[in-house]
């Protein structure tokens, strides 16, 4: 599966520092296995819209399974993501 990410997530996630990157870069590649891999849940009253834990932070994405396309929405600590 492909990987992209919009202009949010790519934004907060250069501002973290490098082993927390390496970290949620590992969690969004174990995301294009299939089935997708880790701690997933789907979000309630979103479509095709999940969440993945990564310690503190969550991975929030959209799985386009026509395309074979993962979007990450958005990265961002567990008090924010769901603002």
């Amino acid at each position: 599966m492909r990987i992209n990410y919009t202009k949010q997530a790519l934004k907060y996630l250069s501002k973290l520092d490098r082993p927390t990157i390496q970290r949620i870069k590992n969690a969004i590649v174990q995301l294009s296995h299939e089935p997708p891999e880790g701690d997933i849940k789907p979000l309630k009253g979103q479509e095709n819209i999940y969440r993945a834990r990564m310690g503190d932070y969550r991975i929030l994405f959209e799985i386009d399974a026509d395309t074979g396309m993962i979007m990450i929405r958005k990265i961002a600590p567990r008090g924010e993501a769901y603002k």
